[in-house]
């Protein structure tokens, strides 16, 4: 599942195109070649990304073709793994297993397996809801491989070529375990550049143009063709469910509502007196529409950019009782860091002169890119340049079907602060102008 005048919601946001019915599902086999080319590091680590600047070499004989499963080796030639290969690409190697058995079949049977297992028996997801994350790519031990069930279909992100050349394989074992019938799968634009491949989507025959899913009781229609990412942001189900503890008889704005998650928690759930959905994305803004429609309910709909109405409603002297802040990543890449920051720190700052005295604020990030530590900081100044004692609640992550791997930190990419804002502070005094030292005129 993204902008100078700052924009949270930017754009609407890219969408890739859906696929022709014939289009051919990649289908290189889950079975290892063998024998398999040889890649050699230069500094083992635990994290599965391998950078272009840490490879060593191919060596050996044989050729390793961009997709290629291949033996990892140290620069002595020790053993550490097996991953998968792309020397186009900046990660030039995925490290998949450190184990001393190459991976086949049987590999992606048990990693799907546990995979399944987190979700279904641990976290027993499916109580609350028939979408959620299957496959959490690091965080499930298959970088580059993103997988959302949404009732009978399995939604596919892809960030790896060699995850792409056997997502047909590595489908029909998901569809195996978890009893699913359809399947579509993206690469986003910015990722098909990255990893140098063209990366078109493809589907199942008859795959149906939108699903109904339910979440804690609240309903919403899935458009594939219409949506973002993998069509629904499955990593708030947490934070939606807990917003609803805090709306009950207030106003809430929900200011990059997107299709109206958390608007519509805060009003079926919460009990909210009245709910303002705010959003850039037309589309986004009629599928909220009909996500109210499906739930017998009525938002307030806005299509409007959430800068340019907060700054109305200030003007207006409008408070809100609840204020949601979920915008688009703002921090797509290394370059756009601090203009992102930028983004982030306006935003927090409309967001927090509109939160009546003593009202919440839930404001979240999706960037990476921005760590807990730099989001509070950020915070903190935002809540200086808007004048208002503001107390931090909790601050919140995604989902725990979005397993996160100690090697690989950056997987806790979503951060949701909550905020209580307290009073208004006096505007600061201030010093008076020094006099004129004696014989200036």
């Amino acid at each position: 599942m993204s902008q100078p005048r700052p924009r949270p919601q930017g754009k609407p946001r890219p969408r890739a195109p859906e696929p022709a019915p014939s289009a051919p599902v990649p289908d290189r086999s889950l079975d290892p070649e063998t024998p398999l080319p040889t890649v050699a590091i230069r500094s083992p680590g635990n994290h599965p990304f391998i950078f272009r600047k840490m490879i060593d070499g191919v060596k050996g004989p044989l050729v390793a073709r961009p997709g290629d499963l291949v033996h990892v080796v140290d620069r002595a030639g020790a053993p550490i793994g097996y991953g998968l290969w792309n020397p186009r690409s900046q990660i030039s190697l995925r490290i998949l297993s450190r184990e001393p058995q190459t991976p086949g079949p049987d590999f992606w049977v048990r990693r799907v397996d546990e995979a399944a297992r987190l979700r279904v028996d641990l976290l027993r997801v499916e109580e609350q809801s028939n979408a959620y994350r299957v496959i959490h790519a690091e965080g499930d031990g298959l970088s580059g491989l993103i997988v959302d069930r949404f009732d009978d279909v399995l939604s596919v992100e892809i960030f790896s070529l060699g995850m792409y050349q056997r997502v047909g394989p590595i489908l029909d074992v998901l569809a195996a375990r978890l009893g699913t019938k359809h399947f579509r799968v993206r690469v986003d634009e910015r990722v098909a550049l990255q990893e140098d491949f063209a990366g078109r989507p493809v589907a199942s025959p008859g795959l149906p143009p939108r699903v109904t899913i339910t979440e804690h009781g609240v309903r919403y229609r899935i458009h594939f063709a219409e949506s973002h990412k993998t069509g629904f942001f499955c990593d708030q189900r947490d934070n939606r469910r807990e917003l609803a503890k805090f709306c009950e008889g207030r106003s809430v704005l929900d200011a990059c509502c997107y299709t109206g998650g958390f608007g519509l928690n805060a009003l079926i759930r919460g009990r909210a007196r009245d709910v303002t959905c705010v959003d850039l994305d037309e589309k986004a803004v009629a599928l909220a529409k009909e996500n109210a429609n499906a739930n017998n309910v009525r938002l307030d709909l806005v299509h409007a950019d959430a800068f340019g109405y907060m700054r109305q409603m200030a003007l207006n002297g409008r408070e809100y009782g609840v204020v949601v802040l979920d915008p688009p990543k703002l921090i797509p890449d290394r370059e756009e860091v601090a203009s992102g920051k930028r983004k982030y720190f306006d935003l927090n700052v409309l967001g927090m002169n509109l939160v009546e005295p003593g009202g919440l604020l839930v404001t979240c990030s999706c960037s990476g890119l921005l760590d807990p530590a730099e989001f509070q900081a950020l915070l903190k100044a935002a809540s200086r340049k808007a004048n208002r004692s503001v107390q931090l609640l909790a601050m919140t992550g995604a989902s725990a079907d979005h397993p996160v791997a100690l090697d690989a930190p950056e997987g806790a990419y979503l951060k949701a602060a909550w905020l209580r804002v307290g009073e208004r502070l006096p505007e600061p005094i201030a010093p008076p102008s020094p006099s004129p030292p004696p014989g200036d005129s």
